[in-house]
């Protein structure tokens, strides 16, 4: 019977016809399969793009490598959500996010991959593998930052204050209805004003905006001096008796500087020291940077004078005063007569009050002041192109988020 069915033309036909059902089933396979990861690719590619796209809206350098790896990855399985569960938790398994650049760019990269199972039992699974990168980009220059993410009021304008920031932004970081605010008879002239939150009392004739309105709603600044590392603490040094003081560079503990204190060009360390000159008492230096660390404070009183400018060149350009990070006791700058700051002034945990008038002119208008929050009483005039006052170091306002790849 076997015999006749090989024999027989139909028998032929019929081997022939098994015999080529093997690989036109093994091509729809596989047809399956491609299509099938393709659908699982494109979907990765799309959930990596959006945590990209997610972090670079909540990104800031201050943030760990795992802080940066967790964001990414609740956004990402939000994303992958409708992935099948085996999928899903491979996806996650394999997720990469890391983040790198510095204030002038930061980059966020991300990758992970997917292993969907063959449509025929016992064939190797199909892999797919997709990477994605977001640029963040800085905004507009902005001469005063408020870090504070909640706080009301963050950059305050108060009293009597006439600011006038033409071509620079006035930034907060908070989110708060009043996050800048401007009361009673203050004047404010600005390039713009950019805000996480809200703003109040920023309308005409006591506001005028070169943007027409505050930009309320953006994404939160970046740190301009998230990067800078203070420098290593020396030996500390003795201060001179007197009430006439000339400093040299180095590591100053456990000391209240009082009276006519002269600072020679070079980088100030503070640790525990209280810098407050007193009844008719100066605090005078050109050319340098005093970083104000563990609980040191200065307090510059309105029958003090201060004169105060920071290096153009070097690791600290630009900088007059930083105050570290943990540090919160509140810096205070209120000259008298003569006064003359420039510089970037940065308190990221303390609240910075500037109080401005005639006699405080910000010298040449180079001055930047960030601080977790920031006050402003009195007159004051800042100007936004200072590349050389400040040796390239700038501030800016808000954030652009694009994907590189």
């Amino acid at each position: 019977m076997w015999g006749r069915f090989l024999a027989s033309r139909r028998g032929n036909f019929a081997i022939a016809a098994a015999v080529a059902m093997v690989p036109l089933m093994l091509g729809v396979a596989a047809s399956v399969d491609l299509i099938g990861t393709s659908d699982d690719a494109a979907q990765l590619q799309n959930s990596l793009d959006a945590a990209g796209l997610a972090i670079g809206t909540k990104y800031q350098a201050s943030m760990s490598a795992s802080d940066v790896q967790q964001l990414g990855q609740t956004f990402f399985a939000a994303n992958m959500s409708a992935a099948d569960a085996q999928e899903l938790s491979g996806s996650l398994g394999a997720f990469q996010a890391s983040a790198s650049g510095d204030p002038g760019a930061y980059f966020i990269s991300l990758s992970s991959s997917i292993s969907r199972p063959a449509f025929i039992s016992g064939m190797p699974a199909w892999q797919a593998t997709r990477s994605a990168s977001v640029k963040l980009k800085p905004g507009a220059q902005a001469c005063v930052l408020a870090l504070d993410q909640h706080a009301d009021g963050a950059v305050s304008l108060q009293g009597s204050t006439d600011v006038a920031m033409n071509g620079c932004v006035i930034a907060a970081n908070s989110d708060a209805p009043d996050a800048v605010n401007r009361g009673g008879s203050a004047i404010v002239s600005a390039g713009c004003v950019s805000t996480v939150g809200r703003t109040q009392g920023l309308t005409p004739p006591n506001a005028t905006l070169s943007c027409g309105a505050p930009h309320e709603n953006q994404y939160a600044s970046f740190d301009p001096l998230a990067d800078v590392v203070p420098p290593a603490y020396t030996l500390c040094l003795p201060v001179p008796n007197g009430k006439t003081v000339t400093l040299s560079p180095g590591t100053y503990c456990d000391k209240t500087l009082s009276g006519k204190i002269t600072l020679n060009p070079g980088t100030y360390i503070m640790r525990n020291v209280t810098i407050k000159p007193g009844g008719n008492g100066s605090l005078s230096g050109q050319g340098v940077t005093i970083f104000l660390m563990e609980n040191s404070q200065l307090t510059i009183n309105a029958n003090e004078q201060v004169n105060l400018s920071p290096p153009t060149s070097g690791p600290y350009a630009g900088i007059t005063i930083f105050q570290a990070h943990g540090n919160t006791q509140p810096l205070l700058l209120n000259g008298g007569s003569g006064s003359v700051v420039s510089g970037f002034i940065y308190a990221p945990d303390a609240a910075i009050t500037y109080t401005g008038n005639s006699d405080v002119n910000a010298q040449g208008s180079c001055l930047r002041l960030v601080g977790d929050t920031v006050a402003m009483i009195g007159n004051s005039a800042v100007k936004s192109d200072c590349t050389a006052e400040l040796g390239g170091r700038a501030a800016y306002a808000g954030r652009m988020i694009t994907l590189a790849k």
